[in-house]
């Protein structure tokens, strides 16, 4: 195991000197460890009671290796080399960061946009098996994924049975369902843990031990882990960081997590997921921001935000103010955070095992798939936008005039939240407008592709402090595709799910800027020129 450490300056410092010595009398290190479900309070208990199965997933795990190495070496010695995740959320993330790390290949596919769903059917399909990974059994994308694939297999005159595996909770409808179908392989997960703590469970060992990733050392990792973890010592690193993160004073309620030479491939991605849907509840919460070590908001010096930096345990780091540092390998840092995101759920008075608000997003998409809605009329159309949005737009004629007017609604503790819903791979480079709508605005930023954060931050943006304002980013595709035994297509439902989530969000008062691109290629550009130029205008203000 790499080794874990960490350090911390200024309000974070202050955290971990006003907090650990309670965290440490009231011994809550080895009461997460031993399962006590009155951690959290009276109100959390019951959901408490079943969702600490993660604190024993290194153990309970190992006996799933034998059976994922047997079926990775036979479903190779078919030919089968190519391992695509249809799965959301805390069922995606973690195997992703887990395969980038150790450089291995495996698709992940956690969209509803048809143009990267066609996409990953038309990738090597003779050489492909699927990993169809729901806690519930009932994940409107990830069923939708399992029946086009399906269906290609059939099409393309393979034995469509034998390329799908399934990752569920014993005894959900997709559990039983997968039996009777007879799929190669069900795996089932300890349904005592929820989704987003589920790393070091099936739903993040069968994808990547599939695709070729040494998982029995990845639990070794994880159990070394958990013994530091289960002590009620002040250098128990998962308590600094809980303490660090839930406790400052006031709350810095924005975290801008920095990768800043970890070595571990999208760490952060993870983390954000985990902490925006345990904390982001009852009007309070943690912003994660995914951020480099040189993004606007690690420079702010903002009251409301907490740096905390991924680093390498050979790196000597030198800290800002309000900054805290973490090294350590990646089922240890799993661990870590876990751990620590549950103390700070403690700390912050919530409890960090439900999601009540993840829902309302879903109901709001399936009423509009129902419905079949006509599109809102746009207020209007610059070149390859649509521009929609409410009052608040007031006289704006042109896309960057509704950008300024979206940011115009940000207040002093506020955020902006860029959602972005169609294809995250063949249009990554649109991350990049995060740090200029970040320097342009002065508040943190976060960027996250639709459907998918609809599964982790929509929890906070909901659930949380009624401070974000949201740019919602839709896109025309050149093609749809049809959902086998849907009455809607990938196209219809991804349309759904935004308005959905744009329907919610006004609902609770926040302002929705929405932004369609009739042209995807044009529009991408066009978006970008705008942040760019307004990012130049802001820097020549400052200049002057």
């Amino acid at each position: 195991m790499s080794t874990l450490s960490y350090d911390a300056t200024g309000a974070a410092r202050k955290a971990l000197e006003q907090h650990l010595p309670a965290l440490v009398e009231d011994r809550v290190a080895t009461r997460i460890f031993a399962k006590d479900h009155t951690l959290w309070g009276p109100d959390a208990e019951a959901e408490s009671a079943i969702r600490l199965g993660w604190v024993e997933a290194p153990t309970v795990s190992r006996a799933l290796v034998d059976g994922i190495l047997e079926l990775r070496d036979a479903l190779q010695a078919e030919g089968v080399t190519r391992i695509v995740l249809c799965g959301m959320g805390g069922s995606s993330l973690a195997p992703e960061v887990i395969a980038g790390t150790a450089g291995v290949e495996l698709t992940v596919l956690d969209s509803t946009d048809p143009e990267q769903v066609g996409a990953a059917l038309a990738d090597r399909l003779t050489e492909t098996a699927i990993v169809v990974s729901s806690k519930s059994g009932s994940t409107l994308e990830t069923d939708s994924q399992r029946r086009v694939f399906e269906h290609a297999f059939t099409e393309a005159g393979l034995d469509a049975k034998s390329r799908i595996i399934v990752v569920t909770d014993p005894g959900s409808p997709l559990d039983k369902a997968s039996r009777d179908a007879g799929y190669r392989a069900v795996f089932n997960a300890d349904p005592n843990v929820g989704g987003r703590y589920s790393a070091l469970t099936a739903f993040g060992l069968v994808p990547s031990g599939l695709a070729g990733v040494d998982i029995a050392a990845l639990l070794d990792e994880a159990e070394e882990a958990a013994e530091i973890l289960n002590e009620d010592a002040p250098e128990n690193i998962g308590l600094v960081l809980g303490a660090a993160l839930g406790g400052t004073s006031p709350l810095r309620n924005k975290v801008v997590i920095a990768e800043d030479g970890s070595g571990i491939v999208g760490f952060a991605d993870w983390a954000e997921q985990l902490i925006a849907e345990s904390t982001g509840k009852l009007g309070t919460g943690i912003l994660p921001v995914v951020a480099g070590p040189d993004a606007p908001e690690v420079t702010s010096g903002a009251e409301d935000v907490l740096v905390v930096r991924l680093v390498s345990t050979d790196a000597d780091v030198e800290l800002g103010e309000n900054e805290v540092a973490i090294a350590g390998g990646l089922a240890s840092q799993m661990m870590v955070w876990e751990f620590a995101t549950a103390v700070a759920g403690r700390l912050l008075g919530i409890n960090p095992f439900d999601q009540p608000d993840v829902e309302a997003a879903k109901v709001a998409a399936r009423g509009l798939l129902d419905a079949q809605p006509e599109p809102t009329p746009a207020n209007f159309t610059d070149g390859a936008i649509e521009v929609r949005g409410g009052e608040w737009l007031g006289g704006a004629a042109t896309a960057a005039d509704a950008v300024s007017a979206l940011l115009g609604q940000l207040g002093s503790d506020g955020y902006l939240s860029v959602q972005a819903y169609f294809d995250r791979l063949a249009y990554a480079p649109l991350e990049g407008v995060r740090d200029d709508l970040a320097a342009v605005s002065g508040r943190p930023v976060t960027f996250g592709w639709g459907p998918r954060f609809l599964h982790s931050t929509g929890q906070f943006h909901k659930g949380g402090p009624a401070i974000g304002v949201f740019l919602q980013i839709t896109a025309a595709s050149a093609r749809d595709l049809a959902i086998p035994e849907r009455p809607f297509t990938f196209g219809e439902l991804i349309a759904a799910q935004a308005a959905g989530d744009a329907q919610v969000l006004s609902e609770h008062g926040r302002p929705v800027l929405r932004l369609h691109l009739t042209d995807r290629a044009a529009g991408v550009a066009q978006l970008q020129e705008i942040v760019s130029s307004l990012a130049n205008k802001a820097a020549s203000a400052t200049e002057s």
